[in-house]
């Protein structure tokens, strides 16, 4: 054997030893540049072999070509096993421990009540209305026959905004009523549930902000019947079939007449009590017909309205409007 040949093992065994032992890729990188650089070991022996007889340049080609494809495949190797190791996090996840399920969430008890609301509105013909929280004096107070002198627009109830021209938070869902009616001829049919605010301090039966729905009814011949029959089927459908409704004159500046509602169930009696008010209806006014365009003289209607929250206190026996917006979790898995 020649003296080239014998060079080879032991510089490929010292390149081995350097690649597989280096703890990571700078060391690994540092030992091909000492093994496989431009003036490595085992690049130098490549270099002589020009030097070598011709007859014996074949062999010892071939068998410098094998150790230098071991000593790569090996650099590759060890190169992969050590960018695994460096991508690894410190504190890596352990894939056979027991899954944490994510915990499921439900319904908040207004949205409850609200939706079982509008599925009982719907049952008899009622689409969604909604409209802008932010009102004009208009829409929430001029177009429903609510004057400029009445209480409802003092700034000690209503929360009006420091703008040109000035903006209020609506006081009532009614505003959406009437840009309903500004925007489609009769017949209308609509409920309209939303976020409310009025100058109220919080205390067990108040809050600033609640929530209301009211419905608007409007087509040829319609009466206080027909007013008096959906509110039945509606309280029949939220608080039970036994109850019953009631009607008591009232005033309110849209319609006329007007009524207080009045229910009588066994949730009233639970309280103690044999009849309990729970809304507020009536036939729209004429003046409100004529300010957004109806003849009074061709179509009638009724409007009511009446507090989520309300419901959902007499429903679950809550007597604190507060809870609600606590997001106290002890109490909302209760529903």
């Amino acid at each position: 054997m020649s003296a080239f040949l014998e060079q080879i093992e032991p510089l490929k065994q010292a390149a081995l030893n350097d690649f597989t032992g280096a703890p990571d890729l700078a060391t690994l990188d540092q030992a091909r540049v000492v093994h496989l650089g431009a003036n490595g070991r085992f690049t130098g022996l490549l270099k002589q072999l020009g030097q070598l007889p011709k007859e014996e340049k074949p062999a010892a080609g071939k068998e410098v070509n094998l150790a230098k494809q071991s000593l790569e495949a090996a650099l590759a190797e060890r190169r992969a096993a050590l960018e695994l190791e460096a991508a690894r996090p410190a504190n890596p996840t352990d894939f056979t421990l027991p899954g944490r399920r994510r915990p499921l969430g439900r319904l908040h008890p207004l949205t409850q009540v609200t939706e079982d609301i509008v599925r009982s509105f719907r049952k008899i013909g009622f689409v969604v209305a909604d409209g802008p929280e932010i009102e004009d004096d208009h829409h929430c107070f001029d177009a429903l026959n609510t004057p400029a002198d009445h209480p409802a627009r003092d700034m000690q109830d209503t929360f009006h905004l420091p703008t040109t021209p000035r903006l209020l938070l609506r006081t009532h869902t009614s505003s959406v009523q009437i840009r309903v009616m500004q925007q489609q001829p009769p017949p209308v049919r609509i409920i309209v549930p939303g976020r409310v605010y009025r100058r109220d301090n919080a205390d067990a039966t108040h809050n600033p902000t609640f929530h209301q729905v009211e419905g608007l009814y409007v087509d040829r011949g319609v009466t206080v019947g027909d007013l008096k029959g959906t509110v039945e089927f509606v309280f029949r459908e939220l608080m039970g079939p036994e109850t019953r409704i009631r009607f008591r004159p009232h005033y309110f500046s849209y319609t006329e007449p007007s009524f207080e509602i009045d229910f009588s169930s066994a949730l009233t009696r639970r309280m103690g009590r044999e009849w309990l008010e729970i809304a507020g209806c009536g036939m729209v006014h004429p003046k409100v017909f004529e300010n957004v365009g109806y003849d009074p003289e061709v179509w009638t209607g009724w409007a009511f309205g009446f507090g989520i929250e309300r419901i959902a206190m007499i429903r679950y026996g809550i007597n604190d409007i507060r809870l609600f917006y606590q997001n106290d979790l002890r109490f909302l898995r209760q529903f």
